[in-house]
């Protein structure tokens, strides 16, 4: 039998430095003093017959070989993580977590009330929601971090292979004006009236912009000949620019159910036009799949698929 040379706490060690960037950091974030750190990394150094950091540099730098044993450190720590999630389960929902990851725009407006669902029929497993970019999300489920996520965007080429990706519903981007715009007594604008409205906007990198800059050029409309008043960084700036009288958004409709019910926006269709996406739902195959994962896939996703085109047809 090959005796290991490292233990699970050394590899933990290795991937704080390099996360934090300093063995002093490193140390705080694990609430253990620096020189238990250092010692830990001298005797895996030894163990190892390699250097890990180069020491040189005011921030501590991974050797090649210490990039390589960060890589595996990864792959031996999730696997631990979902061994003891594994055993966990084993008590009937009576306890564990649930990790869940979300692009933006659904993790904000539709997970928080899948959650909210989850957790009155299963109230002893905790839920994480992990809120970030469709490629980080991504990533985190090919690496085991995320038992499963609803994206909006494209998933990275370079992972659909190893991937579980299902259509899970139609998200609709609707047009939205202020009340008093002169043109919010109006329910269908014609496609060249686009070209008089001044649009607010998220920047031209973000995965909603780009899906409606498609849909808008395959209706034979320039989006680059449209009038961009701003661009903000979220979909909570947009709808208050909106009321607030600053321009007009293509936003999704489950950002924005509650704004249309008080009347506080005027959704305006487009003759000929009809921009959605399609949400998906994505999990790793090749990892273990919890009971509350099952529950959360097979009880709530369903009601939430079909809350989604209830909402889309209430809101026209």
């Amino acid at each position: 039998m090959i005796d290991i040379p490292f233990t699970l706490d050394q590899l933990r060690i290795l991937k704080a430095i390099a996360a934090e960037g300093s063995f002093k950091r490193a140390a705080d974030s694990l609430y253990v003093s620096q020189p238990a750190v250092s010692l830990q990394v001298q005797h895996l150094e030894r163990q190892l017959d390699v250097p890990l950091f180069d020491r040189g540099g005011r921030r501590a730098q991974l050797t090649e070989a210490g990039r390589l044993l960060l890589s595996y450190g990864d792959r031996i720590l999730s696997l631990c993580q979902e061994t003891c999630r594994a055993i966990d389960d084993l008590q009937n929902l009576n306890g564990g977590t649930l990790i869940i990851g979300a692009s933006q725009t659904t993790g904000t407006y539709l997970m928080p009330r899948m959650i909210g669902l989850f957790r009155k029929k299963y109230p002893d497993v905790a839920v994480q929601l992990h809120v970030h970019s469709t490629r980080r999300t991504a990533w985190s489920v090919a690496n085991g971090q995320i038992d499963l996520a609803i994206i909006g965007g494209e998933v990275p080429p370079e992972l659909k292979e190893d991937l579980e990706i299902l259509p899970y519903a139609e998200d609709e981007l609707a047009l939205v004006l202020p009340i008093l715009h002169p043109l919010a007594t109006v329910n269908v604008l014609q496609k060249e009236e686009l070209y008089k409205l001044q649009f607010i906007t998220l920047d031209s990198q973000s995965t909603i912009r780009k899906v409606i800059e498609q849909v808008l050029t395959k209706s034979g409309i320039d989006p680059r000949q449209l009038s961009v008043e701003m661009e903000l960084n979220s979909i909570e700036a947009i709808k208050n620019a909106v009321q607030a009288g600053l321009g007009a958004a293509f936003l999704s409709v489950t950002a924005i159910e509650k704004e249309l019910q008080m009347g506080a926006m005027h959704r305006v269709a487009i003759e000929g036009v009809e921009i959605k996406r399609t949400l998906c739902q994505v999990r790793n195959p090749n990892r273990y799949r919890s009971r509350a994962t099952e529950a959360f896939c097979n009880e709530i996703l369903p009601l939430f698929s079909d809350h989604l085109a209830v909402a889309s047809a209430a809101s026209i």
